[in-house]
């Protein structure tokens, strides 16, 4: 545990790195304190400080710049949130109404860019209610099955199952006669717990294929239809601490094309009650060490469909960032709730 003197001083020095994005030295932090302290009695708490991990002394300045555990203590106990201002609150109000969805995606992740001079990040809505048209199967090799699903809107999506057990063709035409002939017409969301227990009376050879095959379209059809969206990528161009080292740059400019790895990652947030911050190499993406993400999930109808956020380095206006990302989620949550 920190002295409160400790997160005090802490708490200016991230606040002024933030703001000149310059060393903070003990000068400085003497200067901005309301702290009656000594120079030296600042020097020897900056010292305890780093030796805990929470600043670092670059070796070109005697000055001091947080870490991203100094930022993850700032952002979770130091930090004071603004409150959205009323003109920023009100542009997106006016952009963010209820509209098609795929124009709320688009139009979502460019006013996060728009504000914050980040990059905007918005995962679609997972589609809901994905209705069953029929199933295919085909062999590939002893172990390795081809699932074709057609949804009712004629969307389609292929699966590579691998079983636990050679099927031959006639059984795998069994089966998909089976589900088209006992499930075409059906929500794959009410299809899950209904299969499989219906499944498990049947006794049949086929019946953990069936199984499998309901699992792999439910959770095919209900992915983002649109994927993740990205706006403002070339804001991080802008960003000293980004432009400065090309290859991580080339690296996440990467990451924003493959968007796997991204999507995994706002995915998680969809389990959080609220803003969730990742700093730096929390996220587990090499690329972004010195990068944070801050987002917020939505909903529609009180469920959680998907997730929008910010993408910018971690010398980032938090305090800022964080009530635009919340109340860009809401808005879009009543957005699309309305749709």
């Amino acid at each position: 545990m920190l002295s409160d003197r400790a997160q005090s001083l802490l708490k200016i020095l991230v606040e002024r790195y933030i703001a000149d994005g310059q060393p903070v030295g003990s000068r400085a932090l003497s200067r901005f304190s309301s702290l009656e302290l000594s120079p030296a009695t600042i020097r020897n708490v900056m010292a305890d400080l780093e030796e805990m991990g929470f600043v670092a002394s670059p070796h070109t300045s005697a000055g001091r710049v947080p870490t991203p555990k100094g930022y993850r203590l700032f952002v979770d106990t130091l930090l004071t949130v603004r409150p959205l201002e009323d003109v920023e609150r009100q542009q997106l109000e006016e952009q963010l109404m209820p509209d098609d969805p795929h124009r709320v995606v688009n139009t979502a992740s460019q006013m996060l860019s728009d504000l914050t001079h980040f990059a905007g990040i918005v995962v679609a809505p997972r589609r809901r209610g994905a209705v069953l048209r029929h199933v295919e199967f085909f062999g590939l090799s002893e172990k390795r099955v081809l699932l074709i699903i057609v949804a009712s809107d004629g969307e389609v999506q292929n699966r590579v199952l691998v079983t636990d057990r050679a099927y031959s063709p006639s059984q795998l035409q069994e089966a998909a006669n089976f589900i088209n002939q006992h499930y075409a017409g059906s929500e794959f969301d009410q299809l899950r717990q209904k299969v499989r227990g219906e499944l498990i009376d049947l006794h049949r050879d086929i019946s953990s294929l069936m199984q499998a095959a309901i699992e792999a379209g439910s959770e095919a059809l209900a992915k983002p239809s649109d994927g993740v969206v990205i706006s403002g990528g070339r804001n991080l161009l802008e960003v000293d601490e980004l432009s400065g080292d090309m290859p991580r740059l080339r690296r996440l400019f990467d990451l924003f094309e493959r968007k796997t790895q991204l999507l995994e990652i706002l995915e998680q947030s969809e389990r959080a009650d609220g803003v969730k911050i990742f700093i730096g190499g929390e996220s587990q993406l090499v690329p972004l060490d010195e990068c944070s993400i801050v987002t917020a999930p939505y909903e529609v109808d009180g469920q959680v469909v998907g997730t929008v956020g910010v993408i910018g380095p971690t010398r980032m206006a938090y305090e800022r960032v964080i009530p635009i990302v919340d109340v860009t989620a809401k808005l879009v949550s009543f957005a699309l709730s309305q749709h």
